[in-house]
């Protein structure tokens, strides 16, 4: 922690002291810089991968072939940060080498947030019907995944031959597919592909609990949960920020009525106020009974989507704590027992979704304590994960040493919303784009 920053606690709430204006220009463009540091080390080291691993300078493909998961990610950061030489150049290897005509089996979930959102937020930034003609083809694909007794997706499917496989799956896996196949759906006419998202949201949906929430594994054959433990964390929380981006997005009642449902028991039965701040822990799904009182980096997506739907009160309480949560140790760990604010989990993945939680909260209060939040972040970032061909995941954030990964996600989400936080508001328009859980912007279509 630097010591010119004094956090002082009354009530749960972080109050920072007068310091110097932050330059908020300065930032941006310190922020451009270091995308295309990472940028220009993946260009360097893993041209036409997937990843770059920037300690030994090589890459990384998720399959058999390379389905350009880093350019796909990062073309919307370059185009809302005014890179047009690098957008380019992201565009024309997407195009020239990009083609789902392949025999392998590829991760529903994962597919659909990077590439076929960021197909769909490609073609409606930049207008090349390329990206769509891609995203209708990959797409139609991924159908075949929605083939089983429930109408609820398998984890995996081959792009080539439609072969499905892993019938166990999560909210998350199940429910995060809306707001691209929605979109795909507003562009060409064709309904299917909301109505296969829809009913997948639906059918966790109707599987809830007596005391209405959900648990983390179920099976998406014949319907039964697997593992009942309830939490707002990985393997769900992207389910709960579709029911409501869903509504805000499309305008469907049904989604808006999940979502109420959904948020009450979530208040209700997974929140824990503490002498450490409002966290959200781990409940059993169908007695509410605490199980657990952990935390993570996961977790922090929870403010922004709080914000996002009018309660700016919880979400500047569970932003606070997340705030804590990545100070502890200078850098956030993947999770933490906030019971005694010891780390449970303590790589450091370059996640996002902090510093997405702060970007929404100044977004929608001004309140400059969000502006300190994010330059605190990008400066760890800095600190700790940079390395000369780009940026590394950490395997401790206590120790602080690296590991030799440079996530896509780094470059779609982390940067941006560090970008977006210092940028001009409106850069973005919150009543015409809604991001979806890879940080791609799609038009809200209500």
């Amino acid at each position: 922690m630097k010591n010119y920053l004094l956090i002082i606690v009354f009530t749960s709430t972080l109050i920072f002291p007068q310091e110097k204006k932050i330059d908020k220009e300065k930032l941006v463009n310190q922020v451009k810089q270091e995308f295309l540091h990472a940028w220009n080390g993946y260009k360097k080291y893993a041209w036409g991968h997937d990843e770059l691993l920037p300690l030994s300078k090589n890459y990384k493909d998720w399959y058999d072939e390379s389905l350009l998961l880093t350019p796909m990610d990062a073309f919307g950061t370059m185009k809302i940060m005014g890179l047009d030489k690098e957008a380019n150049e992201a565009k024309n290897l997407i195009l020239t080498k990009l083609s789902f005509d392949r025999v392998i089996s590829v991760q529903v979930f994962e597919v659909n947030i990077r590439l076929l959102g960021g197909l769909l937020s490609a073609y409606q930034l930049d207008g090349d019907k390329r990206f769509l003609d891609l995203a209708i083809d990959l797409a139609d694909r991924l159908l075949p995944a929605f083939d089983s007794p429930t109408g609820m997706p398998y984890r995996y499917v081959n792009l080539k031959t439609g072969e499905t496989k892993d019938p166990v799956s999560n909210p998350a896996e199940i429910g995060t597919l809306i707001l691209e196949w929605g979109t795909l759906s507003k562009i060409t006419g064709r309904e299917i592909y909301y109505s296969k998202a829809k009913k997948a949201l639906e059918e966790v949906y109707r599987r809830r609990s007596t005391i209405e929430l959900v648990g983390t594994l179920l099976n998406v054959e014949d319907g039964t949960w697997t593992n009942t433990d309830s939490h707002i964390s990985g393997a769900i929380d992207s389910y709960y920020e579709y029911l409501y981006k869903g509504w805000k997005m499309f305008g469907d009642k049904t989604l808006k009525h999940m979502w109420d449902v959904s948020i009450y028991a979530i208040n209700k039965y997974l929140a824990d106020e503490t002498k450490d701040g409002l966290w959200y822990g781990h409940a059993d799904m169908n007695t509410g009974k605490r199980t657990s009182t952990l935390f993570g980096s996961l977790d922090a997506f929870f403010p922004a989507v709080l914000v996002l739907s009018g309660d700016t009160a919880r979400a500047e309480m569970l932003q606070e704590s997340c705030y804590k949560m990545w100070m502890l140790h200078g850098i956030e760990p993947e999770e933490l027992d906030y019971s005694n604010m010891k780390v449970t989990y303590p790589n450091y993945a370059l996640r996002p979704e902090n510093i997405e939680s702060a970007y929404y909260l100044y977004h929608y209060t001004n309140d400059p304590k969000y502006l300190k939040m994010g330059e605190d972040y990008f400066e760890s970032l800095i600190k700790y994960c940079r390395n000369d061909a780009g940026y590394s995941t950490l395997k401790s954030v206590i120790t602080k040493e690296q590991a030799d990964l440079m996530h896509s996600f780094f470059l779609a989400e982390t940067l941006k919303y560090c970008y977006l936080i210092f940028a001009p508001q409106a850069t973005i328009d919150f009543n015409k784009i809604i991001f979806n859980t890879e940080a791609h912007p799609l038009k809200i279509w209500k």
